[in-house]
């Protein structure tokens, strides 16, 4: 039978064909159709053979057709075919479909639709024809009956899609119909429905099911829904990664359950693949993905930014034409997110509003752990990133050359914390892909030679952290190392000893690269230029440092103990310590020549051989063979020779060149500390086993510090031609020289105080000794003091470092002041009984203190050694705080006769630098700082606030004392420096405890209930009450009330009215309202306003963002309302501030001009408060009552008073004008009018803006806004075209300069507009 159908269908007519088919029974057919298909035979010829016998014009044919179809897709469906048969049989379909009537095509897609929804397909084979089907309806232009109505094919074919896209569809046929769709012509409105259940179906399926998916919906999304797809696709992978990051964190029975790692991100790769594919071949998914991430940096950046969508924006600079702009996204994303948490570090207000911001940097970092999983797509872009971000955000220049640096303090900018978070991407990056760190290292190495002129610490100690990870990675990239090597005479200082530093591990672990370094560093040993001599001996002096010697002391005992990673190589060293003996003394005899060279060199060569020396012991023979060799040069001998030292050897005089030949205080300071660190560490170990001659060196050398001593103690000024008859001009080549010589002796007394304090054995003849050197120090500092200040030459204002050791000053200290041992009375007494001497010892502590806040290091022998640097820091902090509270300043300064500042102040003014300096870069360590100052050496684990409190107490009693003397007895000196140590022990309490409140109550009652007469004490008090507050709540409130008594104290501008006084602050007073608290409180103002502002950009992009999504929880919606809330709140305590501040008759200068400028930025916030409303003002149906309630205290309170303040100012300045007699006088008085008038344009057409914005809100809320605004009339504030004129030519001929002319027709441009205005009403 199917043969003959065959057959038929041969002819040339099927008219046989449709009679031997209408002869036929239906199910016999069908029958026919099963075997066929089942056999494998002909399926394909027959179906076919039986479309030609069944045409569509006729009812039976279409019909049969139809059954045809119906049983077609059954037996695909079935399983049971083969694939050949199958396909053959989906193709012979597919040719026919667009032969089919509109209603069976109909009915076939709603077959179709039903097998989807009711889930009875199998294979989903049979879902190639649906595309076919509703392409072909869709051309139909009949109109056809569907449901219940009637619509046209196009129509039928959107209704059949919707009710697809509604119905559920079964797991494993879905990338099956998102593909489907790819092939049907969509409108954007169907593309929408498609998009969103495709997007909904992803949670449904498994990981490895995801990649096509989304790549068949990126397909997709060529027809449209480009913004739907990537959101959704960065929302479901953002959602899954914080659910991922839960289940890890949560009971480790959940991981036995939950996704792997490894699996979650080797997906999360194919996935950024596949869309950074499609966005090559679709520039416009590029543009909309940068769009969405420009909209995620406003309102709430966690809505848009995480680890998926940084990787992808990173994989996407892959693409040239993105790459620029994806770059200065990523930038401008990390320094905003810094800049918000440090707004929101610093305010309480902003953070009861504002919910906690992800980090951004544990984001990126995150980003860097995940792209060890295959993403190497990924890794390229975040080299780059992190090198953008330290080159734009790294140290700069200041004018004198040197670099703003402040990497160790912790008060960050935004621009160190992205320039750190540049160096942490590139660091964790080189750990994590082998493949990427050849790339790093020769990008760091290239910007270390070629930056030479820019400060590049940063580089270099991302470099040396490198180095410390993998030292034997770098033995692959052994040729580059070297390669910088050969370019250190041509670096500076600085970079040479960094560099030389970070690669230091290196050379113990690479033969080649330490013979390379040494040919380098001897041949700039003879360069011609001194920074390469200077370079070769830092470089020299370093390796000197770190390759030991056999018998070299434990790290334990050295200054400076070597890191664990050092540690780690020097295990697997090729090198042993008999070799690097040899190596070392080779180096020694290097150096020993350059102790011929410049002072400069000798310099550096004495303030090295002491860390050396510590560092690595055996060569101390080496080391004060040397030093005794160079000090005999200028040591005389005979011991009765005055002075015992050849001082005016050490400088040279060549012609009229003038130079210091010989640093003699820094060589005897250098022998002093490695001739005291030998006798302490190394001789106690000896035990009799020590070499005779090199006990001899020590001996000789001992003997030549005492008989130095001796003579010192008999020399007069005189022996050294130093007398006041002494000429010390700057002018002149001697005193120049004596100049020099003076400071070498100044030099050489110290050192020989300290060295005579250690060996003393506190000896009562040794302190006399002591003292008899300090009073030949101070005599002649008192002499070069006198003479070159009636020069009033530069060196008169350079105050040199003290040769003084940190640990010498804490020893010293602890002897004067708190040694009560009975057997050191005697002689301590001597140094006790002169005050000059223990003024002194402060001083020198008060620099070290200065030291040490400005850099976060002091020089000195222990300077590489922060542990014992800040041990000393705590002693003597220990000793300052005990002179300071057992003698009050009052006590001591009552039976004071010597000028100067009291030891108690001087102490006091320590305790103020160390506190600082401690907050600022030693953070971790303030836990020790406190406990020393406890007494407690290893005490209990108490909290630091309870400690801080503790040390609050005794300094707030020190200044109640200080406040209840009389005016005339009041030491503002002393109370603006104790303010200040209160203000660094504040921070360090936690704002939330109890603690914290109490200070601020405290500070708060100070300030209400004592009145001074002093603007510093004030200034510094009402700036600690600030800083305070803001921790604590919103400062408007204080702002309320001291703006209400400086109006009190200052009076009104109209001169009739009397202005009750209010007493809120006695603080504010006649003296100190105007301008010092005036100008506090509207720098305040100004702070807060820029939080308010901030906090309406933030509620802005808020509603952009939830205008974009559906979905706004109600959480959210809370959060804004209290958010609105709060900025209404804050700006109408802010308008009463404005309010008294604008009646008060403040007097000309920074008060006006300030406060015009507050007012005008507060009517810019306004403004922006009200165009936020106008944006939501349509979802929220109005706008809140209090808000009107804000507009009407606006008009009511201060716009009228803004004018009446503008005619003041210029009344005021028009009288001052005319008081000037002289021409002179007069040109200078109005040019400053011009100079203090010009807020006032800004401000008039700020209020302008303002009215304007209500206006349009007014329209849009049917609410009249306007009716409490009145609306200026005059323009009292204008410029005079004829005084201008007559002012700018007189400015013109007296200074040369015609710039300011263009400015002041700008400023005159706004009112012309308002004079229109006038006359049209």
């Amino acid at each position: 039978m199917d043969q003959k159908i065959l057959s038929l269908a041969t002819s040339k007519t099927a008219d046989k064909l449709q009679e031997f088919l209408k002869s036929l029974g239906e199910d016999e057919l069908m029958s026919l159709l099963q075997n066929q298909a089942v056999t494998g035979k002909t399926a394909g010829a027959l179906v076919r053979a039986i479309f030609r016998g069944s045409p569509c014009s006729e009812e039976d044919g279409a019909l049969r057709r139809r059954k045809v179809y119906t049983y077609c897709i059954q037996l695909v469906e079935s399983g049971d075919l083969p694939k050949q048969i199958a396909s053959e049989l989906i193709g012979s379909l597919m040719l026919e479909v667009h032969h089919f009537p509109g209603p069976l095509l109909i009915e076939l897609a709603s077959e179709f639709v039903g097998m989807i929804k009711d889930g009875t397909l199998m294979n989903g084979k049979s879902l190639e024809l649906l595309p076919i089907i509703l392409v072909a309806l869709s051309t139909k232009k009949e109109n056809l009956t569907y449901g219940t109505g009637e619509l046209s094919g196009e129509e039928c074919k959107k209704e059949l899609i919707n009710t697809l896209c509604s119905g559920r569809w079964d797991h494993q046929h879905i990338i099956q119909l998102t593909s489907m769709f790819k092939d049907i012509p969509l409108t954007v409105e169907e593309v929408e429905f498609v998009v969103d259940k495709v997007l909904k179906m992803l949670s449904m399926l498994s990981l490895q099911e995801i990649p096509p998916l989304v790549y068949q919906l990126l397909v997709l999304s060529s027809k449209g829904s480009r913004k739907t797809v990537l959101e959704g696709i960065v929302s479901f992978f953002r959602d899954l990664d914080k659910q991922h990051r839960e289940d890890q964190s949560g009971d480790e029975l959940l991981d036995l359950v939950t996704v792997p790692s490894g699996e979650l991100r080797h997906v999360e790769g194919t996935i950024i693949l596949h869309i950074v594919f499609a966005i090559k071949l679709d520039s416009e998914l590029g543009r909309e993905l940068l769009k969405q991430a420009k909209a995620g940096q406003q309102g709430d950046p966690s809505k848009y930014v995480c680890p998926f969508s940084v990787a992808l924006l990173l994989s996407v600079t892959a693409i040239q034409r993105f790459e620029e702009q994806v770059f200065d996204l990523l930038k401008t994303s990390i320094i905003r997110s810094f800049k918000d948490l440090q707004l929101l570090k610093g305010s309480k207000f902003l953070q009861n509003l504002v919910p906690q911001r992800p980090c951004i940097s544990a984001m990126i970092l995150e980003v860097v752990k995940n792209s060890a999983h295959s993403w190497d797509h990924v890794t390229q872009g975040l080299v780059k990133l992190g090198f953008i971000l330290m080159d734009s955000y790294g140290p700069k220049k200041i004018g004198d050359g040197k670099a703003v640096e402040t990497s160790c303090s912790l008060t960050k900018t935004s621009s160190q914390h992205a320039c750190e978070l540049g160096a942490s991407i590139l660091l964790e990056t080189f750990k994590v892909h082998e493949v990427i760190r050849q790339e790093i290292l020769e990008q760091v190495f290239n910007r270390v030679i070629t930056r030479a002129s820019s400060p590049i610490s940063h580089f270099l100690d991302l470099l040396s952290e490198i180095i410390l990870y993998a030292p034997l990675v770098l033995q692959n990239c052994s040729s580059k190392v070297t390669e910088t090597f050969d370019y250190l005479s041509f670096l500076p200082l600085q970079t040479v000893q960094g560099l030389l530093k970070a690669v230091q591990p290196l050379l113990k672990v690479s033969m080649a690269v330490r013979d390379s370094l040494i040919l380098v560093l001897r041949k700039a040993m003879f360069a011609s230029q001194l920074d390469a001599r200077k370079s070769a001996v830092a470089g020299f002096l370093l390796l000197l440092k770190n390759f030991k010697v056999l018998g070299s002391l434990a790290s334990s005992q050295c200054s400076q103990s070597i890191g664990v990673s050092q540690v780690r190589v020097d295990v697997h060293s090729r090198y042993n310590a008999v070799a690097n003996e040899t190596f070392c003394l080779e180096i020694m005899d290097s150096l020993r020549r350059c102790l011929g060279q410049q002072a400069d060199i000798r310099l550096m060569l004495y303030e090295g051989f002491c860390d050396v020396l510590r560092r690595n012991s055996p060569l101390a023979s080496s080391i004060m063979q040397a030093l005794l060799s160079q000090l005999k040069l200028y040591y005389e001998p005979k011991p009765d020779v005055l002075p015992p030292l050849k001082v005016e050897a050490c400088v040279l005089m060549q012609g009229n060149q003038i130079s210091l030949q010989e640093p003699l205080d820094h060589l005897l300071c250098c022998t002093q500390h490695c001739l005291s660190w030998y006798k302490n560490a190394v001789l106690p170990l000896q035990r009799g086993d020590a070499d005779e001659e090199e006990d001899g060196v020590y001996q000789e050398l001992d003997d030549m510090l005492g008989s130095i001593t001796s003579r010192m103690v008999k020399s007069e000024l005189e022996d050294f031609e130093l007398d006041k008859s002494a000429d010390f001009s700057q002018s002149t080549d001697t005193g120049i020289k004596n100049h020099m010589c003076a400071h070498l002796v100044m030099g050489v007394c110290e050192v020989l105080i300290e060295y005579n304090f250690y060996v003393s054995n506190f000896s009562k003849n040794k302190f006399e000794e002591i003292l008899s050197l300090f009073m030949c120090y101070k005599k002649l500092s008192d002499i070069v003091n006198e003479k070159t200040s009636k020069g009033k030459s530069k060196m008169a204002n350079k105050t040199n470092e003290s040769f003084l050791s940190m640990k010498f000053v804490s020893d010293l200290l602890t002897a004067l002041f708190r040694d009560s041992t009975q057997s050191h009375e005697e002689s301590l007494s001597v140094l006790r009984s002169s005050t000059e001497f223990m003024r002194y010892a402060v001083s020198v502590a008060l620099c070290k203190a200065q030291q040490l806040k400005e850099t976060g290091h002091v020089g000195g022998p222990d300077s590489h050694n922060p542990s014992k640097t800040f041990q000393s820091v705590c002693d003597i902090t220990r000793v300052l705080l005990w002179r300071y509270t057992s003698i009050p300043t009052a006590v001591e300064e009552s039976g004071k006769k010597e000028r100067g500042k009291s030891i108690s102040l001087m102490c006091l003014e320590g305790l103020e630098r160390i506190l600082c300096a401690v907050g600022q870069f030693f953070q971790s360590r303030v836990q020790q700082l406190l406990r020393a100052l406890d007494n407690e050496e290893d005490g209990a684990e108490v909290p630091v606030t309870q400690r801080a409190a503790f040390q609050i107490r005794q300094f707030q009693r020190s200044l109640l004392n200080l406040l209840s003397s009389g005016e005339e007895d009041f030491n503002s000196k002393e109370a603006q420096l104790l303010v200040a140590v209160l203000a660094s022990l504040s921070k360090l309490l936690e704002p939330s405890s109890p603690q914290f409140l109490q200070m601020l109550n405290w500070t708060c009652k100070i300030c209400k209930e004592n009145s001074r007469e002093d603007a510093s004490f004030c200034k510094s008090l009402m700036n600690l009450l600030f800083s305070l507050h803001v921790l604590y709540k919103s400062p408007v409130t204080l702002l309320r009330d001291l703006s209400q008594d400086i109006h009190g104290q200052l009076g009104d501008i109209d001169e009739d009215c009397e202005v009750e006084k209010s007493d809120h602050f006695a603080m504010v007073n006649l003296k100190t309202a105007a301008p010092t608290a005036c100008l506090l409180v509207l720098s305040q103002a100004e702070k807060v306003l820029e939080e308010v502002d901030w906090l309406i950009t933030n509620l802005k992009g808020l509603a952009s963002q939830e205008a974009l999504s559906e979905e706004v929880s109600s959480q959210a919606v809370a959060q804004n309302s209290a958010a609105a809330k709060g900025i209404v709140m804050q700006l109408g305590t802010l308008l009463t501030c404005f309010h008294e501040l604008a009646q008060t008759a403040l007097p000309s200068g920074s008060c006006v001009d300030t406060l015009l400028k507050g007012l005008c930025k507060m009517y810019t916030t306004l403004t922006a408060l009200v165009r936020y409303h106008l944006q939501v003002c349509r979802s929220s149906g109005g706008i809140p009552r209090i808000m009107e309630k804000l507009v009407k205290l606006s008009g009511s309170h201060l716009t009228p008073l803004c004018y009446t303040l503008i005619s003041y100012v210029q009344n005021k300045h028009s009288s001052d004008g005319k008081c000037a007699d002289e021409k002179k006088e007069k040109t200078a008085a109005m040019a400053k009018v011009l100079r203090e008038t010009k807020p006032i344009p800004n401000l008039v057409f700020a209020i302008e803006q303002y009215e304007k914005f209500l206006i349009h809100l007014s329209k849009k809320t049917k609410v009249n806004l306007m009716q409490h605004m009145k609306l200026s009339t005059s323009r009292d504030f204008k410029i005079k075209g004829d005084i201008l004129d007559a002012v700018l030519r007189e400015d013109a001929e007296d200074r040369g300069e015609e710039a300011p002319a263009p400015e002041h027709r700008g400023q005159d441009e706004e009112p012309a507009k308002k004079k229109r205005k006038k006359c049209n009403a």
